[in-house]
């Protein structure tokens, strides 16, 4: 992931002033997320934390959360502006926490750079770091099929809702929800919501 990151660091201040804040955020993606940490007791991990607006709103909620990303752009900024917070300079790939060590795990639009033959890696670190019955929200960008297309900062993927529903079932999900949003001129977004099945 060294040239996504490295994009991101080169772009990190552009970021940060347009979509670095919850005011950028779309009403019905804080709706799912809302509504998701409404139903955990537990730690959470914010995984590819961004700059951390995200973080410090599930703390708002009331939640116990940290941050992790690989920018080191992003987490000096949320370092600074939510100094509560804790923020580790980590990959969502090599998790540095226990196994079953989180009651829920945002990954909002964290996957979208890695090739489709990664993407089992981070959806293993996030079923590793989850108790049972936690629950993971996971954002991306829609497609027809599995392709890439040119992000802003470095090239991502789409992907249709079934194949990623199949990729968590494969990683120990049951897929509780799904969303679509389909905005004029935007790309189509997803989020899934899956509940990490007992052994």
């Amino acid at each position: 992931m060294s040239r996504t990151t490295s994009a991101y660091s080169a772009r990190a201040n552009d970021y940060i002033a347009l979509l670095g804040s919850m005011a950028a955020v779309h009403p019905s993606d804080r709706q799912v997320i809302d509504t998701w940490a409404a139903g955990l007791s537990g730690p959470v991990l914010d995984a590819g934390c961004g700059p951390g607006h995200w973080t410090n709103h599930l703390q708002e909620l009331g939640r116990d959360v940290r941050g992790i990303d690989l920018v080191p752009a992003f987490i000096d900024h949320a370092r600074a502006t939510y100094p509560g917070i804790r923020f580790d300079l980590r990959s969502i790939d090599r998790i540095d926490a226990d196994d079953a060590s989180f009651d829920g795990v945002l990954s909002w639009f964290s996957t979208i750079h890695h090739e489709p033959s990664r993407m089992p890696v981070p959806l293993a670190e996030f079923a590793r770091v989850l108790r049972p019955g936690g629950r993971l929200v996971l954002g991306f960008f829609v497609g027809p099929a599995v392709e890439p297309f040119d992000h802003a900062v470095v090239r991502a993927h789409r992907w249709p809702v079934g194949v990623m529903e199949e990729l968590l079932d494969a990683a120990g999900f049951e897929v509780i929800e799904t969303h679509e949003r389909h905005t004029r001129t935007e790309r189509p977004v997803g989020a899934i919501v899956g509940e990490l099945r007992a052994e």
